[in-house]
């Protein structure tokens, strides 16, 4: 079947028709007014024939007048790639000659530089692709362009935006010119432009059904004829938009949910054994200070809804503060906004007796914990590590669990959510002693000057760990080279298999591989399994070679800067404001000896993450022998509850994971990921007034001081990043399973964060300035360009 008339094509023929023609059919079948056409299906184009007689004899049926043809590959309008203007279109041909030429044009296009190219960024199969090629009546239009029935820029679904121009619509959509601009979101307009209120409506209209017919927002090709008769050209979803949150049945709106996974340097997506421990444990976290927040499912992270802390008169107030140290200058922009927002005013009520008591006896908690912390630091720390110590033992499975049953009660039983006093409270009393010397030397001290203050913090875990790895660099002797010229992976694959020579990295993983980026997500390899990363990273300090450069003495000349930066700090802010002064030097002081501990609570939690993966993970490869999964880690993409159907009732779950693989898949190509949303998708920061600085310069917020210019390595992913010694390190995102990568970088720039988040706060021990809340480096920002990034006025410089 080589020619069909469009009206025949279904959804179901996409293999046959493509993308674009079983869109089209789908509008006719709705009942929408589409020019007549017919597509040349993919079996002509995998025979490698032009069906010259079909063609031309279906030509002839519509009139043999001037036609437009358009591709239609079999992956094009997809949910997830749009493909919109990577291949080709011909219009107004006419006569049979040129309407084959034309076909063969499109053909040819199927794999051209730009679509190729662009099916590899999607990580679309290059492999059995075919080409389909739609020819329809020409329309003649006197005004065309394109409808998004949601706005594309905010994410916001209750708009829809129009950009028209006079004739043919080709350069709105091609983006040669702009024209002219509606947002339609219900107020009533006068006629301006090259569109009338009336066709305006009808647009809205059409956009309504369209979304309701699809079930997605939709992007839209349109014509307006001289006779005033709109014609749809093509409708494909929008595939940019971030996911809407959950409907909140029975619940005020609008709402806004306030994006958690960064706080853990985490952007990308969450499997859904992950999503439901981490739930789990930012629950009982927020619960133990005495904070209640549903955290919920959007696009794969984690958001907490806090519309009710919003509208609470009490809560409201200190809202903005509480996000300063772990959520960051962006969130609290977002917040500012959302409070300004007169459907976010506070309401009458508040919290009930029983959490106004629980709150309560957290904060009476807190208060002991917090003085008790302060005043004898090296207790409170030596308690910590215990506790610690006692968490890795608990966090051991039984040696008798012997059945994929026993393995799943096991995994059921298990608390991840124990936030002992003795492991809370000095973390707390380290992050207040950072951020409240800051108000009480205001006009004393800048910054930049108390950020130096807090450098060569000792006591944290990961700088600890790094340095371990730095010194087993130091070791390797005879082994430089092979570590040096052998592929990451490929040394990981024989450090697993026994055949890579002892130089030390089973140690190192006995102590830190339960560990490794995204490590809070139980669906993410720790390095224990997969040390890819730490073979990288060991390369990037071979390549250190002036000993000056090391990590040690770097964190060396950090803490002896710091230490020398706090007396003469202390003893001006004692002579300028004698009370003030004291107290802001007791504090800076504790928070030398306690702020280091931020990292030791998380360490400790995830040994119990990797024994309950493990467990999964053997359950997991039962389920695949009995084939009821691909493969072991497909437990990963299944639920609890899902697991104990598929062991005790057999139920298979491939087609579930695969689903929700191919989901995953999708999600872990978004570059971006909205700070806070609102319940009709509104990206708040979208409507936000961006900080404007000179050309060239991108605005974002000190978190380390110094200034360095050096050439930008922009890294994704750090299972594999090669960082040259003073190279500048720009990413989203960062957690202690990047921190290998700061030890030969010079400078830190990342698009999220917090002062005292994790990759501030380790660029600090190690000296290096770091800008953060830089939005969009990743993509202003190119590997190789000359940057330079200073740490105290929080800007980035692109040469």
């Amino acid at each position: 079947m080589y020619v069909l008339p469009l009206s025949e094509v279904t959804a179901e023929m996409s293999d046959l028709a493509g993308g674009k023609a079983a869109g089209l059919g789908a509008l006719i079948r709705h009942g929408e007014r589409v020019p007549e056409g017919f597509c040349v299906t993919t079996e002509a184009h995998r025979h490698g024939v032009v069906p010259v007689a079909e063609i031309i004899l279906a030509y002839e049926r519509l009139g043999a007048g001037p036609v437009a043809v358009r591709s239609s590959a079999t992956a094009e309008d997809l949910p997830h790639a749009s493909f919109a203007g990577q291949q080709e279109t011909v219009l107004g041909v006419t006569g049979a000659a040129e309407l084959i030429a034309a076909v063969e044009k499109c053909w040819d296009s199927l794999h051209s530089d730009r679509a190729t190219a662009y099916r590899e960024a999607h990580e679309i199969d290059q492999h059995g692709l075919a080409m389909a090629v739609v020819v329809q009546r020409m329309v003649t239009p006197a005004v065309a362009g394109v409808l998004h029935t949601a706005n594309p820029l905010t994410g916001r679904r209750n708009e829809m935006v129009v950009d028209a121009a006079p004739g043919l619509g080709t350069a709105v959509v091609d983006g040669a010119t702009a024209g002219d601009h509606y947002v339609l979101d219900g107020v009533a307009r006068d006629d301006t432009g090259c569109l009338t209120s009336a066709q305006l409506e009808r647009l809205r209209a059409a956009g309504e059904r369209l979304a309701g017919h699809f079930g997605s927002p939709q992007d839209v090709e349109w014509a307006i004829d001289a006779d005033d008769v709109l014609w749809l050209l093509q409708s494909r979803p929008i595939t940019s938009l971030f996911p809407l949150p959950p409907a909140a049945t029975g619940k005020p709106l609008p709402r806004v949910y306030l994006e958690f996974g960064h706080v853990q340097g985490m952007l990308r997506p969450v499997t859904p054994m992950g999503m439901a421990s981490l739930r789990a444990q930012i629950t009982a976290m927020l619960a133990a200070l005495g904070v209640r927040v549903e955290i919920v499912d959007i696009g794969g992270r984690l958001y907490g809804d806090l519309t009710d802390l919003a509208r609470s008169k009490s809560s409201r107030k200190r809202l903005v503060k509480l996000m300063a140290v772990d959520f960051g200058p962006r969130a609290q922009a977002v917040m500012r906004h959302v409070l300004a927002d007169p459907r976010f005013a506070p309401t009458r009520g508040g919290r009930g007796a029983a959490q106004q008591a629980a709150s309560l006896r957290t904060a009476g908690r807190a208060a002991v914990g917090i003085v008790r912390a302060l005043a004898r630091p090296d207790t409170a720390r030596i308690r910590m590590f215990e506790a610690v110590d006692q968490l890795r033992a608990r966090s051991v499975a039984p040696d008798d669990l012997r059945t994929t049953a026993e393995r799943l009660r096991f995994v059921e039983a298990r608390d991840d959510t124990d936030h002992s006093d003795a492991i809370m409270w000095p973390i707390v009393a380290g992050m207040l002693a950072t951020a409240l010397p800051s108000p009480l030397l205001k006009g004393i001290a800048g910054p930049d000057e108390i950020h130096a203050v807090l450098g060569g913090m000792p006591h944290n875990v990961t700088i600890e760990m790094d340095l371990a790895l730095w010194r087993l660099a130091q070791g390797v002797g005879e082994h430089r080279r092979l570590l040096l010229d052998t592929p990451p992976d490929e040394l990981a694959a024989r450090h697993l298999r026994g055949a890579l020579p002892d130089i030390g990295m089973a140690d190192f993983l006995d102590a830190y591989g339960h560990r490794g980026a995204a490590e809070v997500d139980l669906g993410v390899p720790r390095w224990a399994e997969d040390p890819t990363p730490v073979f990288a990273a060991l390369a990037n300090y071979l390549r250190v070679t002036d000993p000056e450069q090391g990590p040690d003495q770097r964190f060396r000349r950090a803490a002896t800067t710091a230490e020398a930066a706090l007396r003469d700090l202390v003893a001006r802010a004692r002579r300028q404001r004698p009370v003030r002064g004291r107290i802001a030097g007791f504090l800076l002081g504790r928070a030398r000896s306690l702020a280091g501990l931020r990292e030791a609570g998380k360490f400790a939690g995830l040994y119990s993450l990797r024994e309950t993966r493990r467990q999964l993970l053997l359950i997991g490869a039962d389920l695949t022998d009995a084939g009821l999964l691909d493969q072991r880690d497909d437990i990963m993409f299944l639920t609890l509850d899902e697991v104990r159907v598929a062991v005790h009732q057999g139920v298979d779950k491939r087609d579930v994971v695969a689903s929700r693989r191919a989901v995953h898949r999708r999600e872990l190509r978004r570059r971006s990921v909205p700070v806070a949303l609102l319940s009709d998708g509104t990206d708040v920061e979208t409507v936000l007034a961006r900080a404007q600085a000179g050309d060239g310069t991108l605005v974002g917020v000190g978190a380390s001081a110094g200034r360095v210019t050096g050439p930008a390595r922009v890294v994704h992913d750090p299972a594999t990043a090669h960082v040259e010694p003073g190279e500048v390190l720009v990413t989203a995102t960062t957690d202690p399973g990047w921190t290998p990568l700061f030890l030969t970088a010079a400078a830190l720039v990342s698009e999220t964060g917090a002062i005292m988040a994790h990759g501030p706060t380790v660029a600090r021990e190690y000296g290096i300035p770091a800008v953060i809340c830089v939005p969009d480096a990743t993509r202003t920002i190119t590997t190789g360009q000359l940057v330079t990034v200073d740490g105290g006025a929080g800007a980035v410089t692109v040469h």
